[in-house]
């Protein structure tokens, strides 16, 4: 008989184990990203921390990266497009899921969604952060153009 109780406690870990969690929704979303061009905006990359997804404009929610429409200098459109490339490549790997951002509001002043993007639990904007492309977002834009 016990024997059956840790079989049947292995089997329920296990299945919880692979079950997603509130906090760590599954990966479902899929699309190909192009790089966004002009109107009408549907799915495609605006730069590193903004997207269209089936016409829904998100703003990636725990990221800053460089701007590309306005760069205040020729380090942060540089490091804009390498940004905006990088954010691309992720997002057209393959599935990812999207979850609500850490700060608990739906949208920004500007009106779009603000949510994490991750594929198996992690975040692709802290991916950024590693690859020297982002900074985790800290509630107000820093400059990009100050030598590092």
């Amino acid at each position: 008989m016990p024997r059956l109780v840790l079989l049947l406690a292995l089997t329920c870990l296990s299945m919880t184990a692979s079950m997603p969690s509130a906090a760590q929704p599954r990966d479902t979303i899929a699309a190909q990203f192009p790089l966004c061009a002009s109107s009408p905006r549907v799915t495609c990359v605006v730069d590193g921390d903004t997207i269209w997804l089936d016409g829904t404009k998100i703003r990636i929610a725990d990221i800053d990266t460089p701007e590309v429409s306005r760069p205040r200098c020729p380090r942060e459109a540089r490091l804009g497009e390498l940004a905006t490339l990088r954010m691309q490549a992720l997002l057209n790997r393959g599935a990812f899921a999207l979850r609500a951002a850490p700060s608990g509001h739906d949208e920004d002043r500007f009106g779009r969604k603000l949510r994490v993007v991750s594929r198996d639990g992690e975040s692709l904007g802290v991916m950024l952060v590693r690859d020297g492309l982002a900074r985790p977002w800290g509630g107000k834009r820093r400059s990009w153009c100050e030598a590092v």
